[in-house]
């Protein structure tokens, strides 16, 4: 059911350094073809920090850990949306499926991937309970031993809520060189993290005590270069139009990052991509450090 490929499989046994990728942000997180030519900007970074790049997705009857770049190419708006609950039911019927975190950390974990990059976190939706949304990439996090690595928790969700529900998971918010918990497109003005690190062998370091006390996953969080401070009321007006015309469930954040997109003129659109790249870099050398500190 697993395909993994001989890159990856290589520089698993031989202890080197792997991260893996979400095909969601290929699929639903951009226009076409933006949403491919972001995959392969964040595959580049990684391996240009050293670490080997596996983008996962379910592709042909397979959950696929290693994706090539024409495979990543048939990822597009049809692709269904895959948590942890679809994975078997999409292989089964041979669909393409784009990984959410939760899905991309339940297969990377089944790989023996301890690194995870994307843009942003899944967690507890605005209004909570009504409705009763909260994303399966909490109890997926909390459940496996990876280190995922955002630019926070995605800006319509109720972010001080989501901080709440992740410390009684028990999974650590390590911030990068920041206090608090970026809100995507905003550096500041987030709820504080459990603990602070300043360079990529701290990160390692922590990622490496948490799992050696057999603990599940780590959430370390690095605001964006570029911080959107403007965004809030085009988030809060975009997510009262899904609600008028009935977007639920998995449906509303591509509905509202394709307003957010429109409205901003394009700026959203730019930022997202650029938090994208750099979390995938950041997770390539914190994932080389690791390594590194394994094989010392």
């Amino acid at each position: 059911m697993i395909r993994v490929a001989d890159e990856v499989r290589e520089t698993l046994a031989a202890g080197g350094p792997v991260v893996a990728l979400e095909t969601t942000i290929v699929a639903h997180g951009f226009p076409a073809p933006d949403g491919v030519e972001v995959g392969l900007a964040c595959d580049a970074a990684v391996r240009e920090s050293g670490a080997v790049a596996a983008t996962i997705g379910v592709l042909d009857g397979e959950a696929v850990i290693g994706l090539t770049a024409g495979e990543l190419e048939r990822f597009d708006a049809s692709a269904r949306k895959v948590g942890p609950r679809d994975v078997a039911a999409c292989v089964v019927q041979r669909a393409v499926g784009a990984t959410t975190v939760g899905g991309t950390v339940t297969l990377a974990s089944a790989a023996g991937i301890s690194f995870i990059a994307t843009g942003g976190l899944g967690g507890v939706h605005r209004g909570y309970p009504f409705p009763a949304d909260v994303s399966a990439d909490l109890p997926a996090l909390a459940s496996a031993r990876v280190c995922v690595v955002s630019a926070g928790v995605k800006s319509l969700l109720d972010v001080p809520a989501t901080a709440e529900l992740l410390e009684t998971l028990g999974v650590p918010v390590i911030g990068f060189g920041t206090p608090t918990i970026p809100l995507f497109y905003t550096a500041l003005g987030g709820p504080p993290v459990s603990a602070q690190v300043e360079t990529v062998d701290e990160a390692a370091q922590v990622a490496d005590a948490h799992f050696g006390l057999g603990r599940g996953g780590i959430l370390l969080v690095r605001p964006p270069d570029e911080s959107l401070d403007d965004v809030e009321p085009l988030i809060a007006e975009a997510l009262d139009e899904a609600a008028a015309e009935g977007v639920h469930g998995q449906r509303v954040t591509p509905f509202v990052l394709a307003r957010l997109h429109e409205r901003s003129q394009g700026r959203t659109l730019r930022a997202n991509r650029a938090l994208a790249v750099a979390n995938a870099r950041l997770a390539g050398a914190i994932a080389v450090a690791a390594a590194r500190n394994l094989n010392d």
